[in-house]
């Protein structure tokens, strides 16, 4: 294979995972930067990815990632120490020569954000815009694939419930798939999108009773929206194992999504892909298996 040119961080993770697979599918050669050398890195290699180990935490492990490449794809959990990890990345991008990023952010972020992690993608963001990268920042509403995260997937398969704090508010669930055909599109081609914010929407805007109706369609079983506090919301977060860090920002989220933050329906993935991005009833389709009892 010819020398990357392409950048996938996070390539065992949801988006990255399928980015990588979407340019190889394509015979683009591209540079898989993961954690650790273990069997989701053998499956990258399978792919015809180039792995490469690192750590954002860690300048040279970047560094090295970052030689040769034009563009690259920037994504960090919900996890402290994005801000770090994002300056030490903008400065071996700069130092590497790369031209062009795509950034992963939150819907969320805002200067207001009262989220300490939405706070600290919206501080990200402009750490890469004063890099002097051509960076494209895209802001996904809440992912489809929260449908299958333990916490939440248990309640539908178990209660035929959908338990959350968001009042009346509304989304459009976007699927990981969809918005990684626009990360590889981007990467292909990045001077159109350059100082751009895209926010990322599924393509049909629904309350979360009609997220619940979408799945119970799929599953042939009836799934209710049942509104809890936010009280009982971190209780049943703490009763999953999720940390301070993540139950904060979730909380906090709640109140945005009550607040309309997480509205609105796709506006640039069709047009950039050609490809309409997926309705939950796709989306559970697709992933039907996992809620089998």
């Amino acid at each position: 294979m010819s020398q990357p040119t392409l950048l996938v961080t996070g390539a065992t993770g949801f988006t990255g995972r399928k980015t990588v697979e979407i340019l190889r599918k394509k015979n683009i050669p591209v540079r898989a930067l993961v954690r650790a050398d273990d069997h989701r890195a053998a499956e990258l290699r399978e792919l015809g990815a180039d792995v490469a180990i690192g750590d954002f935490q860690d300048l040279d492990s970047v560094r090295a990632a970052l030689e040769g490449i034009e563009s690259a794809y920037f994504v960090y959990p919900i996890h402290p120490g994005i801000i770090d990890a994002s300056a030490r990345f903008a400065l071996a991008a700069k130092e590497a020569g790369v031209t062009s990023l795509v950034n992963m952010s939150q819907i969320s972020a805002r200067r207001v954000a009262k989220s300490n992690a939405a706070l600290s993608h919206y501080t990200a963001e402009r750490v890469f815009d004063w890099s002097g990268l051509a960076t494209t920042h895209l802001r996904p509403t809440y992912f489809a694939q929260w449908l299958l995260y333990p916490h939440w997937r248990k309640h539908i398969v178990e209660r035929g419930e959908i338990r959350l704090p968001f009042g009346d508010g509304r989304h459009a669930p976007i699927a990981a798939e969809d918005q990684a055909r626009l990360i590889a599109a981007i990467l292909q081609n990045p001077q159109p999108h350059a100082g751009k914010t895209y926010d990322l929407n599924g393509p049909i805007e629904l309350s979360q009773q009609g997220v619940a109706d979408a799945v119970g369609e799929v599953l042939g079983r009836t799934v209710t929206y049942v509104p809890i506090t936010l009280e009982q919301y971190d209780k049943e977060m703490t009763e999953s194992g999720l940390g301070p860090f993540l139950r904060q920002h979730l909380i906090e989220v709640a109140q945005d999504y009550q607040h309309g933050v997480f509205e609105g329906e796709d506006s640039i993935i069709a047009d950039v892909t050609g490809v309409a991005p997926m309705t939950v009833q796709a989306f559970v389709t697709l992933h039907k298996a996992a809620y089998q009892r």
